[in-house]
Order: structure tokens, then sequence, then C-alpha cells
């Protein structure tokens, strides 16, 4: 069926088109911005997941050379398609290219994550300003810090890396949940962003999850990871554009009631959100090029109302910069 599933997203899907869209700085003007009573804004923190499988067969990285991937492309094929003939035989809900998990790069790169949020400056003597400083507390869900929540896209990598980047928060705060939204689900026809947990059901940890000894990915994935509003697979007939939109429309519902939202994603539907939602003429890096694997950006999302009609915008200068960057 995942197969099947495969080859028509291949040949029938549009997830990548959608028609032109406004430019969002139309529906706000300067005295809007001026003016917070005109429009409510929340803070999105866009967290994208580690390495996967899929990035470590068919993409290079940066972690190795032209003439490295070149070479070990064909072994690396072989490697992969045979790990995906034994899980098959093996009866296993699991897979090297559907929903790609996490390779072993890619856990490495959320342990580094997660020792950035461990960085306590006031014990280290590291020198952070005051912003940066805040937005740790609030990733941490520090005493006192305002309140944020947990999201996710319904991909094992993104759970994953969210599992395992926020693991001390989660520890320490064994009532959080982690919530599977439907709308992040990335943006592509490849087989590698269909997901193969059944609607509503706990996510399996991969086979390489399960090998991955700094975090308890059954534990976190069994009593910690909200799939209520997991459905399956995006539809065929669905576009970027429409998830972004419900995305949009969720942020500011009261489903997330919080002033801050973390979310783990994929590195096409950011760059397509900064596109759709930052004013055209701005020509901010994330345009076009990718938030890095285990990369964290944070920006405020607002929302105005024109004739009945919920609009969207990025506050560009409000950008910043938690970890990594772009590539």
């Amino acid at each position: 069926k995942l197969t099947l599933q495969g080859v028509a997203y291949l040949l029938f899907c549009r997830d990548k088109s959608w028609p032109k869209q406004p430019c969002p700085s139309t529906f706000f003007t300067a005295d809007d911005k001026n003016n917070t009573s005109s429009f409510e804004k929340k803070t999105i923190v866009f967290v994208r997941h580690g390495e996967s499988t899929w990035n470590d067969t068919f993409n290079k990285g940066a972690h190795r050379s032209t003439a490295t991937f070149v070479i070990g492309y064909i072994p690396g094929l072989i490697k992969a398609l045979s790990y995906e003939f034994y899980l098959l035989l093996a009866g296993k809900v699991d897979s090297w290219f559907y929903d790609s998990p996490l390779s072993h790069l890619g856990l490495s790169q959320v342990e580094t994550l997660c020792a950035f949020l461990r960085k306590n400056p006031e014990v280290n003597g590291t020198s952070i300003d005051a912003a940066e400083k805040r937005i740790l507390q609030i990733l941490r869900k520090d005493s006192g810090a305002p309140n944020s929540i947990l999201v996710s896209s319904s991909l094992r990598r993104a759970i994953s890396t969210m599992a395992g980047s926020f693991q001390d928060r989660l520890n320490r705060n064994p009532e959080e949940r982690i919530l599977v939204l439907p709308s992040l689900q990335e943006i592509s026809r490849n087989p590698d962003t269909l997901s193969i947990t059944p609607p509503k059901h706990s996510v399996t940890p991969s086979w390489i999850d399960e090998s991955y000894t700094k975090c308890d990915f059954n534990t976190i994935f069994a009593k910690q990871v909200d799939m209520n509003l997991h459905m399956g697979n995006k539809p065929i007939d669905t576009n970027g554009l429409k998830r972004m939109k419900e995305f949009c429309k969720v942020a500011f519902s009261s489903t997330l009631d919080a002033e801050y939202i973390i979310v783990g994603g994929h590195s096409i539907y950011f760059r397509s959100f900064f596109r759709e939602f930052l004013p055209r003429e701005s020509n901010f890096v994330g345009k076009k090029k990718k938030v890095v694997n285990c990369g964290a950006v944070a920006f405020d999302l607002l929302k105005t109302n024109v004739d009945g009609v919920d609009k969207y915008m990025i506050d560009e200068k409000s950008f910043r910069i938690v970890y990594g960057g772009f590539k």
C-alpha cells in the first residue's frame, strides 16, 4: 500500500504548485505595525530536523566532499536498498526511504542541539546578550519564562529531533506533550515525505533511534507525543500553501494557546513559509537558503483581518538565528 501511495504521489501530486499570492505587506500598513491593537502576534521558532537516511543516500551534505559523495553513491544506495529489504522481510513498521528517520549523523546533530539548550551562561561564563538568554529560557521552559508549546510535523525525523533535542525539558515536565500537526508535513512529492504512522497511532522509533542510548525515544513517543490530530498522510490533492495557511490558523487558535510556538519541521516547508509570508521585496536569506540540520530560527508571525479574512505576515525585523543558521 505504501509503495502504491509513493508512486501515486510521484505521478500526480502538486505539493509544490499553487497560485501566486498577493504580497502580505499589502494587508499590513505602517500604521498597523505601529499599532499593536490592529494585529495579533505569535513568536515562532522553526527547528529543522537532523539529517535523515534519505539525505544520507541522496544528498551530498556539508559533511563530505563532492568526490566522496559520488564515489560512495552506488555503495550507499546498495546499502540503503539492503536495509529496506531486510526491514520488509522482518515485518517491521520501518523504512530507509519512506518517512525516512534520522541517520546516525542526524542523531549526533540532535545531540549537539541538546547540548546547546543545556547551556547555562551564568554557570560557564559564556557571553550572550539578553535576547539570546531569554530565548534559551523559553526553549528550556525555565521557571518564570513565558509560556511555550512544542509542536512537530508528523514525519519521524522531525518528531525524533524534537524528542531528543528537548528531552531535558520533557523530563522536567512529564505532563508536557509534543503536539503533532498534519499541517507541518514536508512539501515534496518524494516518498521520504510520506508518513508511515497510521492515523492517531503512536509513532514507532526507527531501528536507528532504538540504537541510540542518550535518549529514551520509546518512553517519550509513548507518553509525551500527542498524535490525536494526526490523520495519516497528506491528501494527494493538497499542496504546501494549504498546509502553511492551516498552520497559521492553528497557531492563533486555542489549540496552541501559548505566546511562543516551537516547531519541529523541514527545510523546504520552512523556506516556502518565508517566501510566502515575508514581503515580496524582502531579501531575507531564508528565502533562498535552507535552515541547516538542527538549526533554529525565531521570528514573529503577525495576523490581521481584512474583510472577514485572516491574513498573515512575518515581521522581518524580528528574525533571530537561535542556533545553526542557513546554508
